[in-house]
């Protein structure tokens, strides 16, 4: 277990919820939005990462350390981003109001911003905008985030908690395979498109 992960447990054991979600978004909000705004652009991302900061705030105290808090993290960004893509949209009855976190929240979109607008500007990021968004999702997580297999593996799980070690093991591997082939697509494409 990280330090940063045994500090998240040590607040969440005094009850100090509010702490620890401005510090889990602290430490990996900013890779959070990023890999959001990776998948979808960023005013769509900034919406999924409202509704993923509130899931959070409400779904910390139950975070069990089966996998690290980063890992977690990005179960829950996934989760939302599956919602808002099938459109699933929550009644405004039982969220949770995030007004103590917009600081946060605005700090976080505002770093983000100047490390996007270079990252896109490259042959390979726009190629990969193009791509399907489970394949894009993919490629950030493992080479931008640099997540392990296993780790994205329990990322794409629906269920991450009751995932089987031989499920895992080939949930991996199958993705790791799959990230070969859009990399190779990728390489092959930028190489057309480069100048000889």
């Amino acid at each position: 277990m990280s330090a940063f992960d045994e500090q998240i447990h040590q607040l969440l054991s005094t009850g100090e919820i509010s702490q620890a979600t401005n510090l889990v978004l602290r430490g990996l909000g900013p890779e959070v939005l990023g890999f959001l705004s990776g998948v979808l652009g960023d005013d769509e991302a900034d919406e999924v990462f409202s509704t993923f900061s509130e899931r959070l705030w409400r779904s910390l105290y139950g975070f069990q350390g089966r996998c690290s808090l980063r890992t977690w993290t990005y179960v829950l960004a996934r989760h939302e981003l599956g919602r808002y893509r099938r459109g699933i949209r929550r009644h405004e009855d039982g969220r949770v109001p995030i007004s103590q976190l917009q600081e946060v929240l605005a700090e976080i979109k505002t770093q983000n911003r100047s490390t996007l607008a270079r990252d896109r500007r490259d042959t390979l990021s726009q190629l990969r905008e193009e791509l399907p968004i489970e394949d894009r999702t993919l490629l950030i997580l493992r080479w931008d985030r640099q997540l392990s297999f296993d780790e994205i593996a329990l990322a794409f799980a629906d269920d991450p908690e009751n995932l089987s070690e031989i499920d895992r093991k080939r949930e991996s591997a199958r993705l790791r395979k799959r990230a070969q082939l859009i990399k190779d697509r990728l390489i092959e494409k930028a190489r057309k498109l480069m100048p000889s």
